[in-house]
């Protein structure tokens, strides 16, 4: 690699010869479907969306999967392409791409027993335990006209204007399906040994290079750890490695992980690069370019892997929905203006398996180019926005950005609200990045910033507008022994005002409950900041050469012991994180943590906390009592501008303030920016 000259990143942007093209640096947008691909009337949202990432200056970019037929679709009348119909669509796409300098590949995604259909088919008749469906195992001949299939739709798009295709390989769709002992239990041609299995893989590859040209970009998404039981090893990975360079491909991208493996790889919880280094431990073994990716979303993570030679590309999927400009602030050495991704899933990956279209918390605009648009003011005002938190971050930044003339208010003395607890809880340190870019961007955009400064009627008298994001105020409870000195607020407790007990209960199990369980059990440095740590935790082999990557969990002894309660029946957790839900109770299980649902709370004496569950009175021997039992929305101030004959707009949590929801304030705070 010849490093770049010009920029702090020499590595990161010193550009790619792939022999036939050349890409102008070493960041590719990896793979992350929206749900505009399902529609033919959003290709012109998608192509805005794709357009403005290319301006941004990732040097490739991916589109989320398109299946190559209809039984390999993720969901019923999702994205596809087989018919040549579907081909015009996607030229608005790879123009818009183009027009701004990069290369686009369009990703070829079969789900396999992960398609949500009773279509689905897979190398054998085995159910995903993620799916209520049982896919049909595929014949002989249904496995040829597969490898056909994947050959068509490669072609498809070259005359869609692709500069190439990405074979997804990974994750636990069908390629990796027919590859790991788990889902295969074929005895045929395409099953049996490690030959046989990956068989399927290679020979699509071919097909592909064959039906394609010499002159387009193959990238293969190979899984270096499965994480699931009868994964593939490490041999056999390396084997596979091999036969798909010798097959054709172009590139060779890192896949981490199968969608129903126990295991986070994604989530804000797991390291930065945190499998960086099965990348670099497979790049001795191959002679074509080799992708890091997961969890790498700052340039500095980036060009320590690169400069380190463990990979010669990087994959960023989820910071780029963050920030299209991210390639271009790296560049120009402005890193402190990159709008991070945060990893939380909550508007990309949860939105897109609620059947949703993607988003991103930070950035609002991801995958809503064209609706929601920044445009500059004809009509410069005056706006006064009290409260910093997320929603009054969001709505006074884009309002100045725009041209307003706007002043934030705040009586603490620092921005951030509710953020400044969030970044508290071990496992969301990223957290401090959002307010880091806040900070730049206040500055950046001419924020008259007013911190110790508490806003009343008359301190907003001159303004033509007023935005109130006054937040929240913790919910207090009512039973016996609610006013003793060892009941507190979580605000308390997490802001250390209150030092807990060995002993603790938690009322509420919401968000911020678990939240809160999950900063008392921790003690010192969090495992989301020492990756051998953190994989000793969810039982990863360090070493990767193990079956499927696994080795025997080890979690750290919980810091305290710690009930979670909850008034209503079920399971405690229920209604968190689509995606990251279960990596919260699993945490909180590990540490020891009692999660009990239903729980009626009888009193908090000196001898602890008393409920009855299941009609039987109990008593807990805790020290504290921490209550999470929601939050009300503070208007006091809207009320009073209200009175005093004022409009007002209210967000954020002072508007509704049922569980916080940063991704709807932000959401509301910029739209509302937006349209003043």
């Amino acid at each position: 690699m010849t490093p770049a000259n010009d920029t702090a990143y020499p590595h990161l942007f010193a550009p790619l010869d792939l022999g036939f093209t050349r890409l102008r640096n070493r960041i590719l947008m990896g793979s992350m479907h929206t749900g505009l691909e399902d529609h033919a009337r959003d290709f012109p949202k998608l192509a805005a969306y794709f357009g403005e990432r290319a301006a941004g200056g990732a040097a490739l970019l991916v589109t989320g999967g398109f299946a190559p037929n209809v039984v390999g679709w993720l969901t019923p009348f999702g994205s596809k392409l087989s018919w040549p119909w579907e081909i015009s669509r996607h030229r608005q796409v790879t123009a818009a791409v183009h027009g701004h300098g990069a290369k686009i590949c369009l990703q070829l995604l079969h789900a396999g027993r992960y398609g949500y259909h009773p279509l689905q088919v897979a190398p054998s008749k085995r159910k995903a335990p993620i799916n209520p469906f049982t896919p049909r195992a595929l014949s002989a001949g249904g496995v040829e006209r597969h490898i056909s299939d994947y050959a068509r739709a490669a072609r498809y798009a070259r005359d869609a204007g692709y500069d190439g295709v990405e074979v997804m390989g990974s994750e636990g769709y069908l390629i990796n399906e027919f590859i790991a002992p788990r889902t295969n239990g074929r005895s045929d041609a395409w099953g049996g040994d490690a030959a046989r299995r990956m068989r399927f893989a290679v020979e699509i590859v071919r097909r592909i290079r064959e039906a394609c040209g010499p002159d387009f970009i193959i990238i293969y998404r190979l899984s270096l750890v499965d994480l699931v039981e009868d994964g593939s090893n490490w041999q056999e990975i390396v084997q596979q490695a091999k036969a798909i360079e010798a097959a054709g491909a172009t590139l060779l991208n890192s896949g981490i992980g199968w969608h129903e493996a126990r295991i986070p790889t994604i989530a804000t919880s797991v390291p930065r690069a945190a499998f960086a280094g099965v990348t670099a431990k497979l790049k001795p073994h191959i002679g074509i370019p080799l992708i890091a990716t997961n969890r790498i979303n700052m340039p500095d993570v980036a060009e320590g892997i690169l400069a380190d030679g463990g990979a010669d590309m990087v994959s960023l999927a989820r910071p780029l929905l963050a920030d299209p400009q991210w390639p271009a602030k790296a560049k120009a050495g402005r890193p402190e203006a990159i709008n991070t991704c945060i990893a939380c899933n909550q508007a990309c990956l949860d939105h897109v398996f609620q059947q949703k279209r993607a988003s991103c918390l930070v950035n609002p605009r991801a995958a809503h180019e064209t609706e929601l648009v920044y445009a500059a003011t004809t009509t410069p005002r005056s706006i006064a926005v009290v409260g910093a938190g997320p929603a009054g971050l969001a709505c006074a930044t884009v309002a100045a950005e725009r041209g307003h003339r706007v002043t934030l208010f705040d009586a603490a003395d620092e921005i951030g609200g509710q953020f400044n607890v969030a970044k508290r809880i071990p496992g969301k340190e990223e957290f401090h990045e959002t307010l880091r870019y806040f900070r730049h961007k206040l500055a950046e955009t001419g924020v008259s910033l007013q911190l110790r400064t508490t806003a009343d009627v008359n301190t907003l008298a001159g303004f033509d507008e007023v935005v109130v994001a006054t937040g929240i105020s913790p919910r207090k409870v009512a039973f016996p022994g609610a006013d003793h000195p060892m009941v507190v607020s979580y605000l308390d407790v997490l802001l250390g005002r209150v030092q807990a007990a060995d002993k603790v209960a938690v009322i509420g199990a919401g968000g911020i409950g678990f939240d809160v369980g999950e900063f008392l059990v921790h003690e010192g440095t969090s495992p989301a900041l020492d990756p051998a740590r953190w994989m000793a935790e969810w039982g990863v082999d360090p070493s990767f050469e193990s079956r499927g990557a696994l080795a025997a969990p080890q979690p750290e002894p919980g810091a305290r012991k710690v009930w979670l309660l909850q008034r209503s029946p079920g399971k405690p957790g229920a209604r968190l994180g689509k995606t990251t839900g279960w990596i919260h109770r699993a945490t909180l299980k590990a540490k020891g943590v009692k999660m009990l649902g239903g729980v009626e709370y009888l009193g908090v004496d000196d001898a602890g906390l008393r409920i009855r569950l299941d009609g039987q009175e109990q008593q807990l021997d805790v020290g504290t009592v921490v209550v999470c039992a929601g939050q009300e929305p503070r208007r006091e101030l809207a009320d009073a501008l209200r009175a005093a004959g004022r409009s007002v707009h209210v967000i954020g949590g002072a508007d509704v303030a049922a569980e916080l929801d940063a991704k709807r304030a932000i959401d509301q705070g910029s739209r509302l920016a937006a349209a003043l």
